[in-house]
């Protein structure tokens, strides 16, 4: 797996559990797989669902993921304010991990 944006958490859970890592990669991928969506408008709603969640760690990657799928920065904007109104103002708090990832590259 590639190291890029990825949290000291999710680093650590590879490197010292890695038959779990891996288990979780072929859940992950094959979830990918099943869904009808498009790759662009799947990593776009992942962002949805982990700033609606508060998981701001995997925003980076996942930031990365839908912009090497075709994704804009202001759709990846619009894809964490999805949750503005069901999730409330803490979906906000992605915007910035989002940013600096987009605009890394």
């Amino acid at each position: 797996m590639e190291s890029k944006g990825i949290s000291d958490a999710f680093r650590a859970f590879m490197t010292e559990a890695p038959a779990h890592a891996q288990a979780w990669a072929q859940l992950v991928s094959g979830l990918a797989e099943a869904s009808a969506l498009d790759r662009k408008t799947h990593a776009l709603a992942y962002l949805a669902v982990l700033a609606a969640l508060r998981l701001e760690s995997g925003v980076p990657f996942h930031v990365q993921a839908a912009k090497q799928a075709g994704a804009s920065r202001e759709e990846v904007v619009s894809a964490i304010l999805v949750g503005l109104a069901p999730a409330g103002h803490g979906v906000t708090q992605a915007l910035p991990a989002a940013l600096a990832a987009y605009d890394a590259e």
